[in-house]
């Protein structure tokens, strides 16, 4: 006990300005020798003659192997006592997370300091004691720090870390030196994995990555239009073949494949029957044992490395069908490059002087290759479970995963958070299950069955992050502290829900989509003798594969797929048309007149709408007959200006948007109820975010039409939360253009929004019950 509060005494009366020098540069602190009175003769000695044995050693092979500076740092690491390499590698692994924005926090100082007092604990024990005391210390701290919910790793001898550093795996997850640990078994693995793959030509990856493009095709995706064709699937329905190249040709889902022959990485052969087995029913089973007739399709699609946009992705039924897809495909592109880096780290090594450097051009000029954006903490949390099943190839042989239960802390939900007596609809339960903050990144390093989170960008192989976390990183133009260069190099781009984002910030979408495969600006110690020809002909986006998830179709998702993806092994769109609207579900008795304006292009519907709707539409409802009028708005800027202009007009109303507070809602809601408020505006991100149940509606006013199709039904069944006795007055009126061609067609079916859109009538009368 003595010995421990002396230590912290030492601690205290270090100033302000040695204490912030000690959090920011770890152990190596030049005043730390004076304080500790360790031995500097033990020191000097063993580490002098060690470095010189090893830089003998290095020197005499220099020519043979050529091995670089920062391969001879690490062997001289290797051979210098325990403790010195562990000073080492914690300094390093500190700088290295110093430079990421995303990684640093509040509590890295503090474990940082714990570790320096549980340092100056064994100064005073003697010497051949020293190191016993050092693993009780070690472990010690190991025992405090799991406790707190932090995980750390297994070993007690590296201490504490950082907050984000694992000093433990960062040898096991260097790419570039991973073959220094080859009696270990498991690079040997790795390569042997990699020569098998490598030995069909035909595996998909081996086609895309080794293609090399020629200017002329390039030039001819940048300036030519695609060219399409369609085919009917027998799960996905109508799809869409788009591309430059005339070489391109639609292609079929095969009915039946086995999983042996989608060139599945080793140990994923294995694992993904016993992970997908949950999705499967009986009737699959005859016929394929391991996917689903969705699955099946889609993964056809993305394993031949062509852009997917597939817009009938539903929380209910087919969203962990897909997530589960996405994941191995992912997963199983990642541990094909990562295993033929190792593989050609050990041609590297055993060349022979006056063989070509450059035949093994395997990287990147970052490391990570696979992008997922993902609305919520709960989706990363269950991209992450998958992964880590897909990896662990049976219950004896688990994977060593780093900072686990600090990532199941963070991203993990409480049951008990959530109210007893909310009752939401089914479809609004299965998005916002779980954790469902926005701001969110996290990287995934994944090499020899192991698998790091919290890892820094520019060591990671999967980066998972939200529109928001991916933004705050890459930041705005003059910003001080912005990065964008770990997005250069990204093989696989996931964006999934994106529908989501509509009612979140698309901008954000937009701004990812501008800095993606963009050269970066420093080398951050690339070595470009390994880096692909393509990268370094900023020709990455042309490889970039592009799987986009959404519920719907929208023209800005739409978009983007259009806009953004180049491909040059053409995109896949699946185009089905909607057979029936959402008004089929409709419940209540309700006449419903879609009137429609007139529009020049698609930006004057805005200004059209509005003059449209201050002209026609509004003066019919100001008589006070036709109060309780409920105005359905989508786009919050129409909301804005609206709100402005019934306060100019000082007309009777409230309102109702994403930025109420809790009390204006209950007062907005109470007086459109007694029908102290004739008016009521009302966004549709307040009811995506709410769905509350507003009573009183006696007349509906759709603005424009509603995103999502199932809103349209919903808001009119709000109707029948209204007394009996005054349906007869109840009225519904819908503003449409030509340009909003694909809400009306999942709102009234797509045979009668033809109908409307080729009639010149302004005024249609529908009148439905239901499942009508």
């Amino acid at each position: 006990m003595g010995k421990r509060r002396g230590g912290r005494e030492l601690l205290r009366s270090l100033s302000k300005k040695q204490k912030k020098h000690l959090r920011e540069f770890g152990e190596e602190h030049p005043f730390y020798d004076k304080v500790s009175g360790r031995p500097e003769e033990t020191q000097i000695c063993e580490l002098s003659d060690d470095s010189d044995k090893s830089s003998q050693e290095s020197d005499s092979e220099t020519e043979v192997e050529q091995v670089s500076g920062y391969h001879k740092l690490l062997a001289t690491l290797k051979t210098s006592p325990e403790s010195e390499s562990e000073e080492e590698e914690d300094e390093s692994e500190s700088e290295e997370t110093g430079e990421s924005e995303a990684e640093m926090g509040s509590e890295g100082s503090q474990e940082t300091g714990e570790a320096e007092e549980g340092k100056e604990e064994t100064n005073d024990v003697p010497e051949e004691e020293e190191e016993l005391s050092a693993t009780d210390t070690a472990e010690q701290m190991l025992s405090q720090e799991q406790a707190d919910g932090t995980d750390t790793p297994c070993d007690p001898h590296h201490g504490v870390i950082e907050e984000f550093t694992d000093v433990k795996h960062e040898s096991e997850f260097s790419l570039e030196t991973n073959f220094m640990e080859e009696e270990s078994g498991d690079c040997s693995a790795d390569r042997k994995d990699s020569s098998s793959s490598q030995a069909l030509p035909e595996d998909p990856f081996k086609q895309h990555m080794d293609k090399e493009l020629e200017e002329k095709e390039i030039e001819k995706m940048s300036t030519l239009p695609k060219t399409s064709s369609q085919s009917q699937w027998p799960r996905l329905g109508q799809v869409v073949f788009s591309s430059t190249l005339e070489k391109q040709k639609t292609f079929k889902a095969d009915k039946e494949f086995d999983v042996k022959q989608l060139h599945l990485h080793k140990p994923l052969e294995s694992t993904w029957p016993k992970v997908n087995k949950q999705f499967l029913s009986a009737a699959d089973k005859p016929t394929d044992s391991s996917f689903t007739p969705l699955q099946r399709e889609l993964f056809c699609v993305m394993n031949s490395y062509r852009d997917l946009f597939y817009p009938e992705r539903s929380a209910l039924t087919n969203g962990e069908e897909i997530r589960h897809a996405y994941c191995l495909h992912a997963l199983n592109h990642v541990l094909k490059a990562n295993a033929q880096v190792l593989s050609n780290n050990a041609r590297r090594r055993d060349r022979k002087p006056g063989t070509d450097a450059d035949a093994h051009r395997d990287q990147g000029l970052t490391r990570p290759k696979v992008l997922m954006i993902v609305p919520f903490r709960e989706c990363a949390l269950r991209i992450v479970h998958v992964l880590i099943s897909l990896l662990e190839v049976n219950d004896k042989k688990k994977i060593d995963v780093s900072n686990k239960k600090r990532f199941k802390g963070e991203y993990g939900s409480d049951p008990e958070e959530k109210p007893p007596n909310l009752k939401r609809p089914e479809d609004y339960e299965a998005v916002f299950a779980g954790n469902i903050d926005d701001h969110f990144r996290i990287g995934v390093a994944i090499l020899q069955k192991s698998m790091r989170l919290y890892a820094p960008f520019y060591s990671s192989d999967i980066i998972i992050a939200s529109p928001l976390g991916i933004r705050t990183v890459i930041g705005a133009e003059g910003e001080k502290k912005r990065d964008f260069d770990f997005l250069s190099s990204i093989e696989i781009l996931i964006i999934d829900q994106a529908d989501i984002y509509l009612m979140q910030n698309w901008e954000h979408v937009l701004h990812l989509m501008k800095h993606i495969n963009l050269l970066p600006l420093d080398s951050h110690g690339v070595d470009f003798s390994r880096v692909r020809m393509l990268n370094l002909n900023n020709w990455s986006k042309y490889y970039r594969q592009t799987l986009l998830f959404s519920a719907l179709q929208e023209p800005q998702i739409n978009s983007v797929f259009n806009k953004h993806c180049f491909n040059y092994m053409g995109q896949v769109a699946v185009r089905n048309v909607p057979l029936t609207g959402s008004i089929s579900h409709v419940v209540v008795q309700l006449p419903h007149v879609f009137r429609r304006l007139e529009a020049d292009s698609v930006t004057s519907v805005i200004d059209g709408r509005f003059q449209f709707f201050i002209d026609k539409v509004l003066p019919e409802y100001r008589d006070a007959i036709m109060s309780h009028t409920l105005i359905y708005v989508p786009s919050y800027f129409d909301y804005v200006r609206l709100r402005n202009y019934f306060k100019k007009e000082d007309l009777n109303f409230t309102h109702i948007c994403e930025y109420t507070k809790k009390a204006a809602v209950c007062r907005a809601r109470r007086f459109f109820l007694k029908g102290e408020k004739q008016f009521l505006l009302f966004t549709e991100r307040f009811h995506f975010y709410k769905r509350y149940t507003i009573k009183g509606i006696r007349n509906l006013i759709f603005y424009e039409l509603p995103t999502y199709s199932h809103f349209y039904s919903e808001i009119c069944n709000m109707l029948k939360a209204t007394d009996s006795g005054v349906d007869a007055t109840w009225t519904c009126t819908v503003l449409y253009s030509k340009y909003d061609v694909q809400k009306l067609a999942a709102v009234v079916g797509i045979d009668r929004a033809a109908q409307m859109l080729q009639s010149k009538k302004n005024v249609h009368l529908f009148v439905t019950g239901e499942n009508d």
